[in-house]
């Protein structure tokens, strides 16, 4: 009988330690996923420091969260500690396989380093996981891609496919432009780039590369309204000093 009271009350302890223990846990993973909300607002901000302390509270509470070591990429990444974003973006992989905006992102960080074969098989990936609710990114990114690897059509294939995916997709309309431009293609590159800016009437850096295709139908006076509007949208910024550098060339 005492040795049965024994068991008894040993398999008592051990329930409450698991109990104890599953509460400890939900209480970490809500505490990090509080942590890892308010880092998310604090990347929304451009808070990049903040963010990452934020993120780096929560990992100490619960490491094992997909989205939270995906978050951590994208603020080491807007840091550029380059290698410590890849480490968190294949973390976050490695938790959920079919992440497919992590993917992206981690292509998108290849791209950044120029490691176009690298950022091309991420990106295919991506867009293999048939229910990615944003194909448009991952395409549009393939198309920057090959451009980078001087594969224009391929190139224009993707951006095409992006557009087609969401025709109102600004960046992709940008890239594709951008692709004519290197082809010294000016006329479908205004093209191109007057739907980019259409559809986002804030895209500074695609007036810049407008101003730049109008410069190459030796379109002036459009040329320099493009450059007037980077100005305008984008003041104090290296990207008006390089729209104010055309001007003056335009000028002279």
């Amino acid at each position: 009988m005492l040795k049965r009271s024994s068991w008894l009350l040993l398999f008592l302890c051990l329930s409450l330690c698991l109990v104890s223990c599953a509460a400890d846990l939900a209480m970490r993973k809500r505490q990090a996923k509080a942590s890892r909300h308010l880092g998310e607002a604090y990347l929304a901000e451009r808070n990049f420091t903040g963010a990452l302390k934020e993120f780096l509270t929560a990992e100490k509470l619960y490491e094992k969260d997909a989205f939270l070591q995906n978050d951590l990429g994208l603020a080491y990444f807007a840091k550029e500690e380059f290698d410590l974003a890849i480490a968190h973006f294949k973390k976050a992989l490695k938790l959920k396989p079919d992440y497919s905006e992590a993917r992206n992102n981690l292509g998108t960080l290849y791209l950044r380093l120029e490691q176009w074969d690298n950022a091309i098989e991420a990106f295919n990936r991506a867009c293999a996981n048939l229910v990615y609710a944003t194909p448009h990114f991952a395409l549009s990114n393939l198309g920057e891609a090959y451009r980078g690897k001087k594969d224009y059509d391929l190139s224009i294939g993707f951006f095409k496919k992006a557009i087609k995916a969401d025709p109102r997709f600004p960046t992709a309309h940008r890239g594709l432009g951008l692709t004519y431009i290197a082809m010294d293609d000016y006329e479908a590159a205004i093209s191109s780039l007057e739907k980019a800016v259409q559809y986002a009437p804030r895209f500074a850096a695609a007036y810049f590369d407008l101003g730049r295709a109008y410069t190459g139908q030796s379109a002036t006076e459009k040329g320099i309204s493009a450059f007037k509007k980077v100005i305008e949208l984008a003041p104090d910024t290296p990207l008006a000093d390089k729209a104010l550098g055309e001007m003056r060339k335009l000028r002279e």
